[in-house]
């Protein structure tokens, strides 16, 4: 039986996300915990060197966004290249996928640690062709400890899904917001090990963590064609390929 269902790659095109719970095995979970606890550590020691609590949108204790460091660690290579997200990006992307971007989402047990309604792609801040994200939950996920929300296509009030909607910069925190309605959303209430996979169209945001532990997650992003910076001169961010007619490019480490 195929992973990603029919049913869940039409949800995916007419209401921007779907949910495969438990997906990631328990053993690559606890490998991908260890090494983002270890970056959080990194990304401290980082900050207080320069004697700062904040740089754009990671707050020191509070919320982290790590990325950039899967070079340094064969599990999180392991993981962005395995045959699980080849077979996610071909049923979304189709035969033709590169990684676009990863990260360390991460939440201390702060009550300042919400995240605003956005799009993804309104931080790239220029028109591009969606790409994908597949937010995959390291820690049981619940309201109390700052869940991701979605909001489907049929309840954003758009014209057209595939619209970039403008969006401002939130004093204080740094988010960039794209949606100022009522709808509270879709939480995701998600074991440990499953993915939230959405379009860099559907907007999304999260809650404060209000537990006394970390809420943990990680977030890989995907495009189906490189994508470039306003002028074309370079990628905005990366252009890996894991997918070349329809086949799994990069071996895991």
């Amino acid at each position: 039986m195929p992973l990603v269902t029919a049913g869940q790659v039409e949800q995916f095109h007419h209401e921007g996300y779907f949910i495969l719970e438990l997906a990631i095995p328990k053993d690559i979970v606890a490998a991908l915990l260890s090494e983002c606890m270890r970056m959080v550590g990194e990304r401290d020691r980082e900050m207080e060197a320069k004697g700062i609590t904040t740089d754009h949108i990671t707050h020191y204790k509070k919320r982290y966004f790590i990325h950039g460091r899967d070079a340094d660690s064969p599990i999180m290579t392991n993981f962005l290249f395995s045959d699980l997200m080849a077979e996610i990006c071909r049923a979304t992307l189709g035969d033709t996928a590169y990684l676009f971007h990863e990260q360390y989402v991460v939440k201390a047990a702060d009550a300042d640690t919400k995240f605003a309604w956005h799009q993804d792609s309104g931080y790239v801040g220029h028109y591009h062709r969606a790409y994908l994200s597949c937010w995959c939950a390291l820690d049981d996920m619940t309201v109390e400890n700052g869940t991701v929300y979605i909001l489907p296509y049929s309840r954003d009030g758009r014209s057209a899904k595939d619209d970039i909607i403008d969006h401002t910069v939130e004093e204080r925190s740094n988010d960039k917001v794209g949606y100022k309605g009522d709808d509270p959303g879709i939480p995701a209430i998600v074991p440990a090990g499953s993915i939230v996979v959405f379009s860099s169209r559907t907007f999304h945001r999260s809650g404060a963590n209000l537990t006394d532990q970390y809420r943990r997650s990680y977030l890989a992003q995907y495009s189906a064609e490189p994508i470039m910076n306003r002028d074309g001169s370079a990628l905005w961010g990366r252009a890996e390929p894991i997918l070349q007619k329809g086949a799994r490019v990069r071996p895991p480490i």
